[in-house]
């Protein structure tokens, strides 16, 4: 990969100060990234995949946020990534902020092409300053579990480049085809071959050019495949979804949840300490979800996923064993009980969603929908004891009229003296408030908020009460 010099570095910040005008211009354009950011940055190869960065520039531009100039600075060194990084501070979560941005802004106009990009443009590599040099990886938590389960791909000629490399792509085609895209799409997000250690050039095996729409690694024939279609199917398989993009069921509106929830608390986040706690008080709940065909796996261990209901489909095993990653389902390993829970819930909702749309006239998708939330707040309830909060008090959240919104249901803090906030129409907003306060303001401790995000986390994939459950059974309140 090349080195960013900093004759390059130079060039830009000069035409980034030359043209005034070009976050207003990216801003208020709808049209693909691309023709004017060209003159705003030259680095090695993020231009490598152009066709996934005008789709994901499209999408930012639905409701940027964060302002950033352009998708393209994100795959940038972190240096040259500052000049176009609009209010994020932490440059190392850049590129994971825009998909993130991306992908809620598709999925909310229930645009499956444009979760895609937001999917794929999250695992392309970023540039760093020699070959063979790894980028570093973000620490926070993405909003969307789909997103927080993905990585950016390495230098290949990092150490230990090719394995990791290979499982970012399979774990991708499981995201791809949870939102009911095809995940041999999960190939095009592959890198270059390895460069040499040491290249003075810093060149590698690399190409770069701005005006080819789509990708001069496609078109120079210079892609290098991380794994076969074989493993694809196979990875999606295991993780209980749909291996033939020919059955897009998800796009169909059935399954375009979070199937994908599976590592978003694995990701930079701490393991979640009452986890083992919840598999000792289920140790007697190992229940015959053997009989529920193809969406439960025989293994060996306790199942510790407390829904008994199955409208459509049984319910998936969630495994508890002494493993590194203690939890599994259907195969795919977790190290945090909530998000295996999400995925066994999701992935029942995905059978009954099959069902509902091969002709089971008992079954609705609007029932699937139902049962999943079900699912998850019944799993909610076996929580543990209250969650220390450090300096303050109850951080439990309520659903329904509010004081200052009368007129509506809305999310709002039970305890305003310690968390003031008014109510929002998404729980996120409130949840990603209590967790910011639990570590700033009341000095909680890591475990707590290690919960929090964790509850916080599984309310955002529900909605109304459920949500408020979710989350206040996180924590114990």
């Amino acid at each position: 990969m090349k080195v960013e010099t900093s004759a390059a570095l130079f060039a830009l910040l000069s035409v980034a100060s030359a043209r005034p005008d070009a976050v207003r211009i990216f801003r208020k354009a709808q049209s693909p990234t691309g023709a004017s950011a060209k003159f705003r940055r030259e680095v090695p190869q993020e231009h490598s995949h152009e066709k996934f960065l005008t789709g994901v520039g499209q999408a930012l531009n639905l409701n940027n946020v964060d302002q950033v100039q352009d998708p393209v600075f994100a795959l940038l060194g972190n240096k040259a990534a500052a000049e176009g990084a609009g209010l994020v501070q932490d440059l190392d979560c850049l590129q994971q902020r825009v998909a993130d941005q991306a992908f809620t802004n598709a999925k909310a106009a229930n645009d499956v092409e444009g979760m895609t990009n937001a999917l794929i443009y999250r695992a392309l590599e970023r540039n760093t300053g020699s070959v063979g040099l790894a980028s570093v990886l973000c620490t926070e938590t993405a909003k969307n579990p789909e997103i927080a389960a993905i990585q950016q791909h390495q230098d290949p000629a990092s150490s230990g480049a090719a394995a990791l490399n290979k499982q970012i792509t399979l774990d991708l085609a499981v995201q791809l085809a949870s939102v009911g895209a095809d995940p041999q799409l999960a190939l095009q997000s592959g890198t270059f071959a390895p460069g040499e250690i040491g290249d003075q050039t810093g060149a590698g095996n690399t190409c770069d050019v701005a005006d080819d729409a789509e990708g001069c690694i496609f078109t120079q024939n210079l892609l290098v495949e991380d794994a076969t279609a074989a493993e694809i199917d196979a990875a999606v398989a295991a993780a209980g979804g749909k291996a033939s993009a020919g059955n897009n069921n998800a796009a169909a509106g059935n399954a375009t949840g979070n199937a994908a929830a599976d590592d978003a608390a694995d990701d930079g986040c701490e393991a979640d300490d009452a986890a083992a706690d919840d598999a000792a008080d289920d140790k007697a709940s190992n229940n015959s979800a053997s009989s529920s065909g193809a969406t439960a796996t025989a293994t060996t261990g306790n199942n510790v996923n407390a829904f008994t209901g199955s409208v459509g489909s049984a319910p998936v095993p969630v495994i508890s064993s002494t493993a590194d990653k203690p939890f599994s389902v259907n195969g795919a390993e977790f190290l945090n009980l909530g998000a295996a829970i999400q995925r066994a819930c999701d992935v029942q909702k995905n059978a009954c969603a099959n069902a509902a749309n091969g002709g089971d006239a008992t079954v609705s998708v609007a029932d699937c929908e139902a049962q999943q939330q079900q699912c998850v707040a019944q799993n909610g309830k076996k929580r543990r004891q209250a969650a220390d909060t450090g300096s303050c008090g109850s951080a439990a959240i309520s659903f329904g009229k509010q004081s200052d919104r009368p007129n509506e249901d809305a999310f709002a803090p039970v305890n305003t003296a310690d968390f003031n906030h008014g109510s929002a129409l998404k729980p996120a907003v409130i949840t990603g408030f209590i967790c910011s306060q639990l570590q700033s303001k009341c000095d909680a401790s890591a475990a707590t908020v290690a919960q929090c995000k964790e509850g916080a986390q599984a309310a955002d994939s529900l909605s109304g009460q459920a949500a408020a459950d979710a989350f206040n059974a996180a924590l114990g309140a």
